[in-house]
């Protein structure tokens, strides 16, 4: 029966009116999990030595550290691995369990990459135990690590759609993080013999075991009491309450767009993620102007970072532009609607999201001195001047279909990636950080702002021979958005 499924799977792949960008998404994340995949196996191969040529006990060290790298992992899932999905509408009328179904969902789970990289880690890391003498108990610390892994799986799988447990715990972990770190409280203490635990006897191992086989079978009951047509047709009746954002009519069309984006960022849960992910873009800058990272204490760096603190917002909104309207983009593609407003709108909302982050990053003034808040300011300026249209021009390539009725993710369409967008990835970051390092190296710095700066003034100056040219790239994609929107799978 699995093989049907996988054959199913291979065909929904294969005949979407994407099967091109898939393939194309395909290769481009194949060699980025290749790097990642060499990355974890020297870190493995060679973090014994490392850690010795720092006078640490290898496997302690590691160990003690160990909650943290747990719970990142599960942050990292939380926000960018896909929950399993199966279309089950033609298979309930078919002869299939039900046990089947969600066995076969989880299944695909547990061959994620998010589970099989930390593999290319704590494989290498064990072979070193054993070769320097550490005995056959690093197999079973090896075992009790990947049944972590696989805790963490089925974990994200309960509390995926659950805000109220995982904010409250990763607030938590956070503030044991900041405690540790100004020693006031080292939770590493309680958690390190734990884990050590698992090397130095022979029992231990079986418990991160038999977690990970308790986590499984309390997602399989989850999803098989779901297993129904009509469980997402139920809806809590809650208070109605009524937002009418009045003060917005004043512009007319404009106004009606702003007003039910306004709308979409309160009300839906991965819209309100697009908006605390751009809040975490503003501490991006933290990595560069703290000089804590060497490869990034050079003049094109520091621009990059502007572009990226101020551009939170406009790249992990923008970037789904028009996708957000997609489950009623028929309908108002039939209506009296000028393409020109609908566009002012989308560009309007990603203004004011850069304009607050500018705002709210204005503590890198205090801290770091008016330098760093300038290259801030001049790369919100590029944001808005010449990236804003860039990310508008590139929606019109992403046939993207969002369905807000379902717990999707903010990141990971692989729809969203094909050639035309990582083409447009060079305008937005390379020519900044080239305009700002010839100001920089031919004259001065201030220069250097001036032309970042220039390029976003010129570019504002233009918008409207801008908003021209998307129009006119919006009209000649319309139908072939319109069929991809009608794509389920």
């Amino acid at each position: 029966m699995f093989k049907h499924f996988i054959s199913l799977e291979w065909k929904a792949f294969s005949r979407s009116a994407s099967f091109g960008a898939n393939i194309a998404f395909k290769i481009i994340m194949g060699f980025v999990a290749l790097i990642i995949i060499l990355e974890f196996s020297l870190l493995g191969f060679f973090g014994y030595k490392i850690l010795k040529e720092f006078n640490l006990e290898p496997l302690e060290t590691v160990n003690k550290f160990l909650i943290y790298y747990l719970v990142g992992d599960l942050v990292i899932r939380y926000f960018l691995q896909k929950m399993p999905v199966t279309n089950i509408k033609p298979l309930l009328n078919l002869p299939i369990t039900r046990n089947v179904i969600v066995h076969f969902s989880l299944g695909k789970t547990a061959i994620s990459f998010f589970n099989v990289m930390h593999a290319f880690f704590f494989i290498p890391f064990t072979i070193a135990l054993l070769t320097k003498g550490h005995g056959f108990q690093s197999v079973l610390w090896s075992l009790a690590m990947m049944g972590m892994i696989y805790s963490n799986n089925f974990i994200n799988i309960l509390i995926n759609n659950k805000n109220i447990v995982f904010y409250p715990l990763l607030a938590i972990v956070g503030i044991l993080g900041v405690a540790q770190y100004y020693r006031f409280f080292d939770v590493t203490n309680y958690t390190q013999p734990f884990f050590q635990a698992m090397y130095t006897t022979n029992y231990m191992f079986l418990i991160p075991i038999l977690l990970a086989i308790v986590t499984y079978y309390f997602s399989f009951d989850y999803f098989k009491k779901n297993l129904n047509l009509d469980t997402g047709l139920a809806k809590k009746s809650d208070e109605a309450k009524t937002e009418n954002f009045s003060w917005l009519n004043q512009f007319g069309t404009l106004g009606t767009f702003l007003k039910n984006d306004i709308k979409l960022l309160k009300r839906n849960k991965r819209s309100r993620t697009t908006v605390i992910m751009s809040f975490l873009f503003i501490f991006y800058g933290l990595l560069f102007y703290t000089k804590s990272i060497e490869a990034y204490n050079n003049p094109a760096m520091q621009v990059f970072a502007g572009i990226f603190v101020t551009g939170g917002f406009l790249f992990t909104f923008g970037q789904f532009i028009p996708s957000w309207d997609s489950s009623y983009y028929q309908l108002m593609m039939s209506q009296n609607i000028q393409y020109r407003e609908y566009i002012s709108s989308k560009w309007w909302l990603m203004v004011i999201g850069t304009a607050i982050s500018t705002i709210i990053a204005s503590f890198y003034w205090v801290f770091f001195g008016w330098e760093i808040y300038l290259l801030i300011v001049v790369g919100a300026i590029y944001n808005i001047g010449v990236n804003s249209h860039l990310v508008m021009l590139g929606g019109a390539f992403v046939k993207t279909p969002i369905d807000l009725t379902m717990a999707n993710k903010a990141f990971g369409d692989k729809q969203a990636f094909n050639f035309k967008t990582v083409i447009m990835l060079i305008p937005k970051l390379l020519v900044p950080m080239l305009l700002y390092s010839l100001g920089y190296y031919l004259f001065s710095p201030n220069i250097g702002y001036l032309f970042v700066a220039l390029a976003g003034v010129f570019g504002f100056a233009f918008r409207n021979m801008v908003f021209t040219k998307i129009e006119k790239v919006y009209k000649t994609e319309k139908y072939e958005t319109i069929a991809a929107y009608k794509q389920k799978n």
